[in-house]
């Protein structure tokens, strides 16, 4: 008879505790400062970046501007060989929607002429942090990450503008720190008299108006949000000197880098610092122009 009555007592037991929690549960939801209806007390997400998807890579360059940038492609007699030239190839990429590139190389009688884009569209896992955000802190490692020099002060104390932008240029010296003056900047002539070439990127011509602060690496600032220009030469074995412009910019959260790099075929010939900048620096204006949202 014990037993038989100790059973309805547990079982009124846990009714009075199952009243009790719900009565706390209802009486906590009209308390709780942390309910989503309530103003002030919701975090709002971080804004999204501009950019949803990037451009197809090996498309991204006009045949124009490829015969530009690597004139040996027209050189190329064997059609279906010079249509591959100007295709590029892809850079191994595992999401198209993330991070794609591609390369072109050309061979020709005066140089060897090379062609790299890199897309980046950043977005930034922490609600916290908005997408731009997140590209713009990632972009300030890759300018860290290149060394620029500083920029040269003038006569009148203000840094000495890039032509045409006006951003402020660096130190006298070879680009990227190599040690060697700057082809037609640094008074060593660009090229051999006797050496003819067709490849424009050879010609002491263009840089001889051009001062050691005006081909240095530097920040641009008539590009995207941010960017910058980095310039260096190399010998690669050889006494052939190699050449390779870096031009890099963020826009929202896309970051963009090109690469135009020419190795001379006849020695002593040394690439043309002015006029490769220029190339590269236009086409990524082309680039910034064609991204789309």
């Amino acid at each position: 008879m014990q037993r038989k009555a100790y059973v309805p007592g547990v079982a009124a037991l846990l009714a009075a505790l199952l009243a009790g929690c719900t009565g706390g549960a209802q009486g906590g939801a009209t308390a709780d400062d942390s309910n989503p209806g309530q103003p002030g007390v919701a975090t709002e997400a971080a804004e999204p970046g501009k950019y949803r998807t990037l451009p197809e890579p090996c498309g991204a360059v006009g045949h124009k501007t490829l015969d530009t940038l690597l004139p040996g492609i027209e050189e190329i007699t064997d059609e279906e060989q010079r249509e591959k030239a100007y295709a590029g190839e892809p850079t191994l990429a595992y999401d198209t929607d993330r991070k794609v590139g591609c390369r072109w190389k050309v061979e020709s009688a005066e140089a060897t002429d090379h062609l790299f884009v890199d897309f980046e569209r950043v977005v930034s896992y922490d609600g916290a942090v908005s997408d731009d955000s997140e590209a713009e802190q990632l972009f300030a490692k890759q300018v860290e990450a290149a060394d620029l020099p500083e920029p040269v002060v003038t006569g009148s104390g203000s840094p000495a503008s890039d032509s045409p932008s006006g951003s402020p240029s660096s130190s006298a010296g070879e680009p990227g720190g190599s040690g060697e003056p700057a082809a037609g900047a640094g008074g060593t002539p660009s090229s051999s008299a006797s050496a003819p070439s067709s490849s424009p990127s050879s010609s002491s011509s263009s840089s001889a108006g051009a001062s050691p602060a005006e081909v240095q690496p530097r920040l641009l600032d008539d590009l995207g949000d941010e960017a910058f220009v980095d310039d260096a030469l190399s010998s690669s074995g050889s006494t052939a000197k190699r050449r390779t412009v870096t031009v890099a910019f963020r826009t929202s959260n896309v970051m963009v880098t090109i690469e135009y790099a020419e190795q001379s075929a006849t020695l002593g010939v040394v690439p043309d610092s002015e006029e490769m900048q220029d190339m590269a620096r236009k086409l990524a204006s082309q680039l910034a122009g064609s991204l789309s949202g």
